[in-house]
């Protein structure tokens, strides 16, 4: 029972410790969106995006250094699912999310296509060095495309709220925004260390442990920033977080693996892991993209994501 307190201790400090730096970190990057005239997708994407998944990223290098690739591939495919059957899902179920229609022509376009090429690439379910090399270039190409994108848009939306910002502030401003992001990486890991050690209590194997609890685990940040974006209605950071956040698992997360440590990919992954993904990534736009109407997710279609979430966990136990 002693074994056990210790991860049980950090794995509910490290949600209250989220909960808390998920807000600094939204609040503050509106703030520099404003100051600096970004676009809250382009911070979405980029900012949310990145820095949500750095735990993936930590994770998945910690994990190929010791040799366990299962983990790092289950954690970036697990938590593309994570990110849009339960936080999409989850945010749509607090508050129905506007999505902009360019987000799903251009952002969710590149997402598709990055997903295609990493099933392409696992197809002969080995992940090595050239696998990695390809999609770091697509990492590359899109970081390009984002900051020529960045160029082009002007935030007109939180124009009001743009005025009430003191520019003497930006310094605190972005010290609170490193300080948000830290806190919410250390918070992560604190849950996913808690949650592994009580999984490798009970007997889990590695790449179920990477798809459901380390998955959850780096996931909570994008979950908690999406849910504080959608409460302070800030509905472009929750789409480009989570568009953004996938982006990175998919083209970044998986190519730390194939650096590190090439290996075999485990069979369940092209059979039944990677078809959930693939399949979630075309539902993103499903109930996003209303034809000729509002494009928004709706409170249904919120419980259809998480229901599938659902379906899915109960597959793997």
């Amino acid at each position: 029972m002693s074994d056990i307190l210790l991860p049980i201790i950090a794995l509910l400090s490290g949600f209250v410790l989220l909960i808390w730096s998920a807000d600094e970190f939204t609040e503050n990057g509106a703030k520099i969106a404003n100051i600096f005239k970004v676009s809250p997708l382009i911070i979405g994407l980029l900012i949310f995006g990145f820095g949500t998944s750095a735990p993936e990223m930590l994770v998945s290098g910690l994990a190929a250094m010791n040799g366990n690739t299962g983990l790092s591939i289950g954690n970036a495919v697990g938590s593309n699912i994570f990110n849009i059957a339960l936080v999409l899902g989850v945010s749509a179920i607090i508050s129905p999310i506007e999505v902009q229609g360019n987000i799903l022509r251009k952002e969710w376009i590149f997402l598709m296509v990055a997903t295609l090429v990493a099933g392409l690439l696992l197809l002969d379910l080995r992940l090595d060095v050239f696998d990695g090399f390809i999609l770091l270039a697509l990492l590359f190409l899109f970081l390009g495309y984002t900051f020529r994108e960045s160029k082009k848009s002007q935030n007109h939306e939180f124009d009001e709220f743009a005025k009430k910002i003191d520019k003497s502030e930006t310094v605190k401003t972005w010290v609170m925004l490193v300080i948000g992001l830290i806190v919410l990486i250390s918070s992560a890991k604190l849950v996913v260390w808690g949650g592994v050690a009580i999984a490798q209590a009970f007997g889990v194997s590695d790449l179920i442990i990477g798809l459901t609890v380390v998955a959850l685990g780096t996931s909570l940040p994008e979950l908690a920033v999406s849910i504080a974006s959608v409460l302070k209605k800030q509905y472009e950071m929750v789409v480009g977080n989570v568009i953004g956040s996938n982006l990175f698992n998919t083209i970044a997360v998986l190519a730390i693996p194939g650096f590190i440590h090439p290996s075999d990919v485990a069979p369940e992954v092209m059979t039944r892991d990677y078809p959930v993904m693939l399949l979630l990534t075309v539902l993103l736009f499903a109930v996003s993209y209303k034809f000729g109407k509002k494009h928004i997710i709706n409170r249904f279609e919120g419980v259809f994501l998480v229901s599938i979430f659902s379906l899915y966990m109960w597959q793997l136990f």
